[in-house]
């Protein structure tokens, strides 16, 4: 079988990322119930809190069959010093099969890939990267429009720290959609693509909302929960300028009545619990093209 790493968007093909999504939609229609043959042994080692990414891809693993070996940072060797290498090399030598990981250090991976011969999932590094999250998102706006070509997406929020932003944006330019960035300017990167979110909003086909990054940030934000939704967030009177067949999307988790109004979350056009659905399929998907495994019947797209 031939391993596989995913850690980058930008390192993906569009063929690739076609397969992905390919597979993730079968998982979640006619391959439900598919597993590997194999028990495959597979770690998850999250150095930082997560809720979604760590528990869906632990519900993917389970329903692929897998045997699932949950990391404690804080009753590991890591609290005597040991490095994030050590710790990865020591979960290879047990006899482990693939790791996912999330670390607060941008590209954490670069320190491994040529040193550890099973697949690295990368569930988030720093700022950075977040794969398997931009791949949920491009699935959940797949099904909606069935193309990507030209649509218009806002990405609205804290986009300087986001690793969602981040990888949107690469995988948005290589699929063919138009992105804006929206929200606070000293966050936008200096972007040759911001626009005040109000510019946009009767425009866009996706409104991609962004969690304000506090642990990443230096300073504590100098404005109101309420100032900042009225200035950057989804309120009522935005979300009623939109186009009817527009639809809204956050990777959660979301601060209501800050990034958007508590009554939006499940309004007729939020996709955020759907969202939260498709990454099982969509891990599901990088795990069995990490393994190397093909569907039993050849299904012609």
């Amino acid at each position: 079988m031939k391993n596989k790493h995913l850690l980058t968007m930008d390192a993906l093909t569009v063929a690739e990322i076609d397969a992905i999504l390919f597979d993730a939609h079968l998982f979640s229609t006619i391959y439900k119930d598919w597993q590997f043959p194999d028990n495959h042994r597979v770690a998850n080692l999250f150095f930082e809190p997560s809720t979604r990414t760590q528990y869906s891809f632990e519900s993917a693993q389970h329903q692929l069959n897998c045997k699932v070996t949950t990391f404690n940072e804080q009753t590991s060797s890591v609290q005597k010093g040991e490095t994030l290498y050590d710790t990865v090399k020591t979960f290879e030598a047990i006899g482990m099969e693939a790791l996912v990981i999330r670390h607060p250090e941008n590209e954490y991976f670069k320190h491994l890939v040529d040193k550890i011969n099973i697949p690295i999932l990368n569930g988030g590094d720093g700022s950075g990267n977040h794969p398997t999250q931009c791949l949920l998102d491009l699935m959940t706006i797949k099904e909606e429009f069935g193309d990507f070509t030209g649509l218009k997406v806002a990405i609205v929020g804290d986009i300087q720290h986001s690793r969602v932003a981040s990888s949107n944006l690469q995988a948005m330019e290589k699929l063919g959609m138009i992105s804006y960035v929206c929200g606070p300017k000293e966050w936008s990167k200096n972007l040759t693509n911001y626009h005040p979110l109000d510019e946009v909003i009767e425009e866009i086909d996706v409104l991609m909302l962004l969690r304000i990054q506090h642990e990443r940030h230096e300073a504590t934000m100098q404005m109101t929960k309420a100032e900042y939704l009225s200035a950057y967030g989804l309120t009522k009177e935005r979300m009623n300028k939109m186009k009817p067949e527009a639809i809204v999307m956050h990777p959660a988790p979301f601060n209501r009545d800050v990034e958007i109004d508590s009554d939006l979350v499940e309004h007729p056009k939020s996709r955020i619990f759907k969202q939260m659905e498709n990454g099982v399929y969509v891990r599901k998907a990088v795990l069995k093209r990490a393994f190397g495994y093909e569907f039993p019947t050849e299904i012609t797209k």
